[in-house]
């Protein structure tokens, strides 16, 4: 089985790269970073990804807009927020999430 491969949009560029920092820390987990919505489009388009993060900077409209088009591309894609709260709660969302997937 492969690593799971977590997109995660934040535009603050030190939360950026402390999250992906947890994130790699992971053996069986993947982070790439992407620092606005254009960015994590882009990325997205190239990568195949399983969770998308959300942090700080995402507002609602742009959450629909991103989550539409992420599922239309990957209807199995999941995608969740995160606003912050350390590392102990950023691997939870992240297990919770991925947990929920495998249970369907």
């Amino acid at each position: 089985m492969g690593k799971t491969n977590i997109l995660v949009l934040a535009d603050h560029p030190e939360i950026l790269a402390t999250i992906l920092r947890l994130i790699n820390k992971n053996e069986l987990w993947n982070g790439v970073g992407a620092a606005s919505a254009t960015d994590a489009l882009s990325v997205f388009q190239e990568n195949v990804f399983d969770l998308v993060l959300l942090g700080v900077g995402v507002d609602d409209q742009t959450e629909l807009v991103l989550r539409s088009s992420f599922t239309s591309t990957n209807p199995d894609m999941i995608c969740i927020r995160h606003f912050g709260g350390g590392s102990g709660l950023l691997y939870s969302e992240i297990q919770h999430a991925l947990a929920g997937r495998h249970n369907q």
